[in-house]
């Protein structure tokens, strides 16, 4: 597991005074404007105010006092420590998923591993690759995925009729 998540990217300049705009990687930019510590290449970079414009997060940092300084941050990715973060009972990092084994809640039968969670908004799709190398679609909804055991590495499933099909 890693210890740093990929959170955001500063993708412009706000402000004569040192503020960026920050795209949000992650859930959301409300989500960004929590955090009072980001890493940008791999140093800790302190937050000294942030919030929301337009779907993006306008973060001014600690040091970051003019638009030139802030310029030269334009195109760096920020980090989060994960022991920052304190997740919901059922919530996941999307890189836990990626590569967990998924199987057949009742039979066992190894459908393959997650390469991709996709996000299309109602739920979240895993994409597998099975044991025979096909690609696999399989929705994370309550009547399919019965379990996610991070630590364990699997995910099991109980696949609706033609789901596989």
């Amino acid at each position: 597991m890693e210890k740093f998540l990929l959170a955001g990217k500063i993708v412009n300049t706000h402000s004569l005074h040192g503020q960026v705009r920050v795209y949000p990687l992650c859930d959301s930019a409300y989500f960004l404007c929590e955090f009072d510590m980001f890493y940008i290449d791999g140093k800790p970079t302190a937050v000294e105010s942030a919030r929301v414009h337009k779907n993006q997060a306008l973060i001014k940092f600690e040091g970051v006092n003019s638009i030139d300084e802030a310029q030269a941050l334009v195109g760096r990715e920020l980090y989060i420590d994960r022991d920052d973060i304190e997740l919901e009972e059922g919530r996941y990092f999307i890189e836990d998923i990626i590569g967990l084994s998924v199987r057949d809640a009742e039979t066992g039968r190894d459908y393959g591993r997650v390469v991709n969670v996709i996000e299309t908004g109602a739920n979240d799709v895993f994409e597998l690759r099975s044991p025979d190398g096909k690609t696999l679609l399989v929705p994370k909804i309550d009547d399919v995925v019965k379990k996610i055991d991070i630590e364990g590495g699997i995910i099991e499933i109980t696949p609706i009729k033609g789901l596989f099909e």
